[in-house]
């Protein structure tokens, strides 16, 4: 993910001077930002190939669904109190793979 977000603060940081030049040159800022966008995407298409490809790596592992899901750390907390009652009470039986209104 971290080479995702490297990517696109790479193509921001081209985007941004290249919509200002723009719009100081009075074209508009709808224009503007059409052009900025336009060569924003070719130079970094021409120029930075080997950070797009990671990105395009990173997704593809992110959306997968072989990678391990992003918890926030109440999550984690929950899980671990989840665990410790489950093996305190062997005999409780959990079952949260059922989803609402399934029998």
């Amino acid at each position: 993910m971290v080479a995702f977000l490297k990517y696109s603060l790479i193509r921001l940081a081209l985007f941004v001077p290249l919509f200002i030049v723009f719009a100081l040159l009075q074209v508009g800022l709808l224009p503007a930002a059409i052009f900025a966008g336009l060569m924003a995407f070719a130079i970094s298409y021409l120029f930075f190939q080997k950070q797009r490809d990671e990105a395009t790596a990173a997704m593809r592992e992110r959306f997968s669904g072989r990678a391990k899901p992003i918890r926030t750390a109440g999550e984690v907390e929950d899980a671990e109190a989840e665990d410790s009652l489950v093996e305190k009470n062997p005999d409780i039986a959990v079952n949260n793979d059922k989803r609402p209104g399934a029998a």
